[in-house]
Order: C-alpha cells, then structure tokens, then sequence
C-alpha cells in the first residue's frame, strides 16, 4: 500500500429531504471518491429520506485531497440522475489525529475540535470532531450543490496505518 497514509472509514447514514428525480420520488445512492477510488452505498427505492447505514472504506493518501460526494437516482432504462454534489475536507480531522498521542487519557466523548460552516466545507451546521471508544470520529450533515435541495449525514473514521506521517 505504497503512499497510503491510512484506511478511511464513511458512515453513510441517511439522506435528508433529496430531490425528487422519479414522478413523486426518487431510487438514491450515494457514491464517494477520492484519489481515483470509487464505493457506493445501496440503492434505496422509493425515498427521498433513505436510511442507508453503509459502511464505505477508501484508502487516503493526500488528507489535502477532499473527498467527493455524489448522489444520484437509479434509473432502469436512462442515465441516472444527478441529485447533488459535496465534498468532504478532511483536513481539520487530520490535525486532530496528528494529535493523537497526546489524547490517549481524555475521556470518552470529549470534544476534540468543533468545524463550524463556512462556503468551503458545505457543512449545514457545526460538526465536532469527537474522541469515542478510543478512535476519533467526526459526525457531519453535507449541504448538496448543484440541485435545489438535499443533504447528507455521514460519520468519518481514518485509521493511520503504523509508521505513516500526516501532514496537513
């Protein structure tokens, strides 16, 4: 795994009011990339709410790269539809990770940073980045561009591996 800095962990856990791309609804799936890589979740038939809870793993190997997110609605007999874009910025996770040695003895559920939204980071509000069963993780809503409404809910992990530096 020549250049990878670690194994990353996506908790896909639900979309919020996504368009209707279908005549009252819409099939979505959510497809996440980054250098290269591609992993989707299920398709959820039917839902403009889908409850998905899939657990998609990339690998990272530039924490300046952002991670895209796509959702689109599975058509049968067309090309799917787009339903949105984001991307997920990995950088203030990484700075909290570069600190992990130091966090070893805080209690679970501390606080170890808090993201607020801004333009860049499409976040729809502040997403903390939180110490939890001994890992790091960072729970976050994603406002969708380019379509009229929709956000995503994902939870992320990056497991370093041994011996791997991350810099921001």
């Amino acid at each position: 795994m020549e250049g990878v800095l670690g194994i990353l962990k996506l908790r896909v856990k639900r979309g919020i009011n996504l368009a209707v791309r279908d005549t009252k609804s819409s099939d979505p799936y959510l497809v996440a990339t980054v250098d290269g890589q591609k992993t989707k979740t299920r398709v959820v038939k039917g839902n403009c709410n889908p409850e998905w809870d899939d657990e998609l793993t990339l690998t990272l190997r530039d924490p300046n790269t952002p991670i895209n997110i796509a959702v689109y609605d599975k058509d049968s007999f067309s090309n799917d539809d787009n339903m949105g874009v984001t991307e997920i910025d990995v950088k203030p996770y990484i700075k909290c990770l570069q600190r992990g040695l130091e966090l070893k003895n805080l209690p679970d559920g501390t606080k170890l940073e808090r993201v607020h939204p801004q333009k860049t980071n499409n976040l729809v509000h502040e997403s903390c980045i939180v110490l939890e069963n001994g890992k790091i993780v960072q729970d976050m809503t994603l406002r969708l561009r380019e379509v009229e409404c929709g956000e995503v809910v994902i939870r992320m992990e990056l497991i370093p591996l041994p011996g791997r530096k991350l810099c921001v």
